[in-house]
């Protein structure tokens, strides 16, 4: 056997492994336990330098990213960026404002990225949530959702920000919200402290509409920590996973039962650079 030959079929079986990489590790779903990052935990490094934000995503073994938010580049020039560092992007979040007016643009946007999913976070209101507000809010969803899915091939999902469960009839704004939109053309994104401070329970949310919910924001709230239906809360609130209120393991037992296909850590805390690896070795040590 020559020196050439052998040295074929090393390349041949290096390429052979590369493309298992890229065939599990870009085409699979992120799991609890390897979770993908949404942007607006590295936010500040974001506003100030994109490519710094990337590496370290990068340096905490993050290969999915949700962005929200193109940071002042083009779609094309924050795909660069992630393909450089072996990261895909699954998620593109975008202001309710945008989706509605600007429709193709974000559509455009997503595919540039290589987004599989828009999502929205929050309907525009003026105080307590009302009907009114959340119907509009339907009527535009399932509009936009069929644009997207039927010219775009992009799945349009709705991101709760806790608000929505103001008391509604036998239910809450948030149970009008999952029934009236059209489910061939609009899903959720369960943010768990979001679902968590307003009173909720996630698992038991999760159990209720299985097949609705498609992605997940993986955090926690601090103890001690009083909720409401404002949809805010100091971003010290925001902490490690396993160290606040939230029963994460039930809420990931839940999750695996139903149709969620992406989990992103979420932190808005200024202490990422603790809290995130933290995070992420209590999420590898889940049973």
């Amino acid at each position: 056997m020559t020196t050439n030959f052998i040295k074929h079929i090393k390349f041949t079986a290096a390429a052979f492994v590369c493309l298992l990489a890229v065939q599990s590790g870009f085409a699979q779903n992120s799991t609890p336990e390897k979770p993908g990052v949404v942007s607006y935990t590295y936010r500040k490094v974001f506003e100030k330098d994109p490519a710094a934000a990337l590496d370290m995503i990068k340096a905490n073994g993050f290969t999915d990213i949700e962005f929200s938010s193109l940071f002042g580049k083009t779609a094309a020039e924050l795909k660069a960026l992630i393909d450089a560092r072996g990261i895909k992007c699954s998620s593109f979040g975008v202001s309710y404002e945008d989706l509605v007016n600007k429709t193709d643009e974000v559509a455009q946007n997503a595919k540039t990225l290589g987004a599989s999913f828009v999502r929205v976070a929050g309907i525009p209101h003026k105080a307590a949530f009302t009907e009114e507000e959340a119907q509009k809010g339907i009527d535009n969803f399932n509009k936009v959702g069929k644009i997207l899915k039927d010219k775009y091939s992009l799945a349009l999902v709705y991101h709760n920000h806790g608000f929505e469960f103001e008391p509604f009839r036998n239910g809450s704004l948030f149970d009008f919200l999952v029934e009236q939109t059209d489910p061939e053309y609009v899903n959720f994104e369960m943010d768990v402290l979001w679902t968590f401070f307003p009173g909720q329970d996630p698992v038991e949310i999760l159990d209720k509409y299985a097949s609705r919910f498609k992605l997940m924001h993986l955090k926690d709230l601090k103890k001690g920590v009083e909720g409401n239906l404002s949809g805010t809360t100091a971003p010290e609130n925001s902490v490690t996973l396993g160290t606040g209120q939230i029963n994460i393991p039930a809420v990931i037992k839940m999750a695996k039962t139903t149709g969620i296909v992406h989990y992103y850590l979420e932190d808005e805390s200024d202490n990422v650079a603790t809290q995130v690896p933290a995070s992420l070795v209590y999420l590898s040590g889940l049973k």
